[in-house]
């Protein structure tokens, strides 16, 4: 069984077990989520860098090898390859919107980032997102499992998954789906022979024709502009090797100089008079021209902006960020982006969502430091992780608002707005940005920023109490422990021991959980901290409980209620109190057990904690039906799903109606029990795939 004893960390928290005898699962609370029946979510709109028409007749001939190959043999995995600039994303994203009726379940695309600065995506991460995409919200942290639970997900969906910019055909295999009726498009600049054995197809891309290239560049820059200057037209497409990455970008830097002759842009495209060599590493070299011109023609500020956008370690950014990297206006950044975007520079995938192109992205961080000072990139870095923190920190003030915060540190405070105004929102934007929040973590614990790394583990804390993203859950927390040590932080040190236990117990890594709980003790004592103490406690006690040593976990239990009635801390009483109820449960005590939560309850309610003082109210009733007053003890489980209903803590919905339906089996009501237990079972799906398994094998 895998646990989580969470509310409070190193203030106090919960851990539960239930039932008459046997457990329910995981305590790990999901508030402020709305949940359905499992469904694939809406998929992410595919990256659409290069507007190459369909009519061209160079890729309509791709677009049909294409259909030849799904048509064929229905190839779930093809290959799709050629060098850098060439449109293979264009390419494949219009190929699959023109067989959307085909996958009725969806499209997801992942960027896979081969050729990154930062390297290439790991599998684990593209599997988190796919299964959290499917509305999974408990995602294993070993790959082999994700790679498990992801087949299992897939494997009777008709769905088409787009793996843009893979690296290697290891990086690709564990995010094949289950089953025969989906459809993977690969794309690469290298040709990924390894996935023959897995049974790919491959088709090369081509480059343009020169046909093709000139009415593409005719399309960005405007055929009055190029009125009787058709042979410059043709030169400029020669100098751009036909990848229309080049193209796009010359036509832009064309569009930008309404003054300058088509002839003049050539003769920039061509270094000291000579010809420019066609393909120099897979197509750099000739975009890296195109990429000068179009970076020389932007204004000072837009220029100042593109080089900052080219440090940040995101996969893309908001208008907010972009304004707090240089410590400008919303407005000012809307307007610079803009500017960007229209200069083919950045792409807008909207809504208010900006990405570079690899190349472009390279291009920008080179150029950056071949301008600007280190100082003037620290602090710009330095300015984003602040941004990020106090964002994060606002958000977990909204959605926790009971728990005790360590003080924040900021070395840019920033004065713009939160995204967000209540804790729903709060947690949404939690939950969009984990990806962009964690590569913030990992660049402060890269640039030795000890404080902002556990500050803003910490401030994430409700994403992982209520989402259960246990990957991100434990690698956060290693990086704020190391980050506590390197500070010299004690309390922080322990705070991150505590919250990393927490998720270790509810990934099921028991041992670890109780190794961290112990460390927290130890430190705990030699500090003289005695709440810290009883959290320390009754984690351990949570992880007794989990390995079925009720005895000891009982011992535990009554310590850490001792130490904080003596020094004053009743939520923490209570919600020990909680764990004393299950175990009396377990025990088949049922009088003991009504004792312990009624006790809980009026503790939490005392101290206006309504979501647990819910959580009491659930096993109390519970532990009245076992008692045999049936009629109040399912009166009290419906009136705590109501609470979890209208908050969205899913979990704890889940929880709750297995409750009612082992009470309805023990009154003989059947037919009322397979229903509870199969709405139990729907959203542990999507929160808990153990307690889902559980379910099912009983």
């Amino acid at each position: 069984m895998s646990e989580a004893w969470e509310e409070g960390r190193g203030r106090g928290s919960s851990n539960s077990i239930s039932g008459s005898a046997r457990f329910y699962g995981p305590t790990v609370q999901a508030r402020d989520i709305h949940v359905q029946a499992p469904a694939p979510q809406p998929p992410p709109t595919p990256r659409q860098l290069l507007p190459v028409p369909a009519h061209f007749t160079d890729r309509v001939n791709e677009l049909a090898a294409l259909d030849h190959m799904l048509a064929a043999q229905e190839p779930p995995l093809v290959v799709v390859t050629g060098p850098a600039g060439i449109g293979k994303t264009t390419l494949v994203s219009r190929w699959l919107r023109g067989h959307a009726s085909a996958f009725p379940d969806g499209q997801l695309y992942a960027d896979l980032r081969g050729h990154a600065a930062d390297g290439p995506a790991p599998p684990g991460e593209i599997l988190g997102r796919f299964l959290r995409a499917f509305g999974a919200r408990a995602v294993p942290v070993d790959v082999a499992e994700q790679a498990s639970l992801w087949r299992s997900v897939t494997a009777e969906l008709r769905i088409a998954v787009m793996l843009d910019n893979a690296f290697t055909a290891a990086q690709i295999r564990p995010l094949l789906p289950g089953g025969s009726g989906g459809l993977v498009v690969v794309t690469s600049r290298r040709r990924l022979t390894g996935l023959r054995m897995d049974g790919a197809e491959f088709h090369q891309v081509q480059a343009l024709g020169p046909a093709a290239g000139v009415e593409l560049f005719l399309r960005g820059a405007g055929e009055d502009r190029t009125t009787g200057e058709l042979p410059a037209v043709r030169r400029v497409v020669s100098l751009c090797a036909g990848l229309p990455l080049a193209v796009c970008l010359a036509s832009a830097r064309l569009a930008a100089r309404p003054g300058q002759p088509v002839a003049a842009l050539a003769d920039a495209l061509t270094p000291d008079g000579g010809r420019l060599a066609a393909l120099e590493v897979e197509g750099e070299a000739t975009v890296r021209k195109a990429l000068d011109a179009s970076y020389a023609v932007l204004g000072p500020e837009a220029a100042r902006l593109y080089r900052a956008l080219g440090l940040l370690p995101l996969p893309a950014f908001d208008s907010l960020t972009a304004a707090a990297a240089l410590a400008e206006s919303p407005e000012w950044a809307a307007r610079r982006l803009d500017e960007l975007v229209e200069a083919n520079l950045l792409e807008d995938l909207g809504p208010d969502t900006f990405r570079f192109h690899d190349l472009v992205r390279v291009h920008a961080r080179d150029r950056a430091r071949s301008t600007d000072t280190e100082e003037t990139h620290d602090r710009i870095l330095r300015r984003v992780a602040d941004r990020y923190l106090q964002t994060a920190t606002e958000a977990q003030r909204l959605i926790t608002p009971h728990q005790f915060t360590l003080p924040r540190t900021y070395a840019h405070p920033s004065l713009l707005p939160a995204p967000f105004e209540d804790a729903r929102d709060a947690l949404g934007w939690l939950d969009a940005r984990r990806g962009d929040l964690m590569a913030v973590l990992r660049l402060a614990a890269e640039r030795g920023w000890h404080t902002t790394a556990w500050q803003l583990t910490d401030a994430m804390w409700p994403l992982f109490l209520r989402l259960r993203h246990y990957d991100l859950w434990i690698e956060a927390h290693r990086i704020g422990l190391d980050g506590a040590r390197g500070d010299g932080d004690r309390e922080a040190e322990r705070q991150m021991l505590n919250s990393g236990a927490i998720g270790l117990s509810a990934a099921g890594r028991i041992a670890d959980a109780a190794e961290w709980y112990d460390a927290s003790l130890r430190a705990a004592r030699d500090a003289g901290d005695v709440r810290d103490e009883g959290q320390a406690l009754l984690g351990l006690g949570g992880c007794r409980i989990a390995e079925g040593r009720l005895a000891e976990a009982r011992s535990l239990l009554d310590r850490a209620v001792t130490v904080w009635d003596a020094c004053g801390y009743p939520r923490g009483v209570a919600l020990a109190r909680i764990l004393l109820g299950e175990i009396a449960l377990a025990e088949q005590d049922p009088q003991r057990a009504v004792d312990c939560f009624s006790r809980a309850r009026e503790g939490l309610l005392a101290v206006a904690d309504p979501h647990d003082a819910a959580r009491a109210l659930v096993f109390l009733g519970r532990a009245r039906a076992v008692a045999g007053d049936h009629a109040t003890g399912i009166a009290q489980m419906e009136e705590a799903l109501a609470v979890f209903t209208a908050s969205g803590a899913a979990h704890w919905q889940a929880r709750t109606w297995e409750m009612l339906a082992d009470t309805a089996k023990e009154r003989g009501e059947d037919t009322a029990a397979e229903d509870f237990q199969a709405r139990a079972l729907a959203l542990y799906e999507q929160t808990s795939p153990a307690d889902a398994r559980r379910l099912r094998d009983l």
